[in-house]
C-alpha cells in the first residue's frame, strides 16, 4: 500500500474578500460577516465560494510499506504556502494513491487556487504524460482514473443527489464520524486562536476517510475480511501508542 488519505479545512480568505469588494477599513471578521451577507444575499448559503477560502490545515493518513502514520502537515506555526508546498512535496516524493471524500468537489480545486496564489511547485501531480509517459493513462487529474479516489464522487457514481455526507456513512459503518466539531465552526475556532482543535478534528476526519476506504476495498476485492482486521488492528495500535486524547476519543468512539 501506498495510500495518502487527505482532508483540508479552510477560513473565508478575507484578505481577497476585503481587495474584491473594497472593504477597506474592516476588521477581519467585520469584513467575513460581510463577505457572509454578500453571499447569502446572492445564493442563499453564507458558504463561500472556492476561491475564497483559505487553507488554515491539511490532515492526512499515510500507509505506506508495513507503517501507518496520522498527522497534520507542518506544525501550528506554518503558514498556508509552506502546508500546501509539503502536501505537493509529498506527492512529488511517494507519487502515492490520493484518497478523498470530496477532493474533487472541494478539497482539490481549493487547493489549486492557493497553490497558484503562492507560487507552489506541483509538477508531478499535473503531469498528464509530458514528463512521465505513464501519467498520459492513469494522472491525478482525471476524474475516472485511479490515482486520486474521491470516495464520494465514486460511491454515488459521478451523481450529485446520490451524494452522502461522510458523517453519516463513517456512522453507518460503525466508525465515529464527527465529535464535537463541524467545519462551519472551523472560522469560530479560527478566531479564537485555537488552532489545534481544528488540526485535531481534521486529523478524525481524515481517520473516518481511511476507514471507509477500507471498507470500499473490501468490496471491490482488493482485501480480504482477515485483511482488513490487520489493517484495522495496525491503525488501532498506532492511535493507542501515540496516545493523543483526540486519537483516544475516537478509538472509545469505534465501535464496529
Amino acid at each position: 500500500m501506498n495510500i495518502f488519505v487527505f482532508d483540508i479545512e479552510t477560513i473565508p480568505d478575507f484578505e481577497t474578500g476585503r481587495l474584491l469588494n473594497d472593504f477597506d477599513g474592516l476588521s477581519d471578521e467585520d469584513t467575513v460577516a460581510a463577505m457572509e451577507h454578500m453571499r447569502y444575499q446572492q445564493s442563499g448559503t453564507t458558504f463561500q465560494p472556492l476561491y475564497l477560502h483559505k487553507i488554515v490545515a491539511i490532515s492526512a493518513v499515510f500507509r505506506y510499506g508495513d507503517k501507518v502514520k496520522v498527522w497534520s502537515l507542518g506544525d501550528e506555526n506554518a503558514d498556508e504556502k509552506e502546508i500546501i508546498q509539503r502536501f505537493f512535496d509529498g506527492i512529488e516524493r511517494f507519487t502515492p494513491t490520493l484518497v478523498s471524500w470530496n477532493g474533487s468537489g472541494f478539497d482539490l480545486p481549493v487547493l489549486h487556487y492557493r497553490a497558484m496564489k503562492h507560487n507552489v511547485v506541483a509538477q508531478k501531480y499535473w503531469d498528464q504524460g509530458e514528463i512521465d509517459s505513464q501519467f498520459k493513462w492513469n494522472n491525478y487529474l482525471n476524474r475516472y482514473q485511479a490515482r486520486h479516489t474521491d470516495l464520494m464522487d465514486l460511491l454515488a457514481l459521478y451523481n450529485g443527489r446520490a451524494n452522502a455526507p461522510l458523517d453519516k456513512i463513517a456512522s453507518m459503518l460503525g466508525y465515529p464520524g464527527k465529535m464535537g466539531m463541524s467545519g462551519a465552526k472551523v472560522w469560530e475556532t479560527y478566531n479564537e486562536g485555537n488552532l489545534k482543535s481544528i488540526r485535531d478534528y481534521c486529523e478524525t476526519d481524515v481517520l473516518n476517510t481511511y476507514l471507509v476506504y477500507l471498507r470500499f476495498e473490501i468490496m471491490r476485492g482488493n482485501l480480504t475480511e482477515a485483511d482488513y482486521q490487520l489493517e484495522a488492528s495496525k491503525l488501532r495500535d498506532y492511535l493507542k501508542q501515540e496516545n493523543q486524547p483526540h486519537f483516544n476519543e475516537f478509538l472509545e468512539a469505534w465501535t464496529e
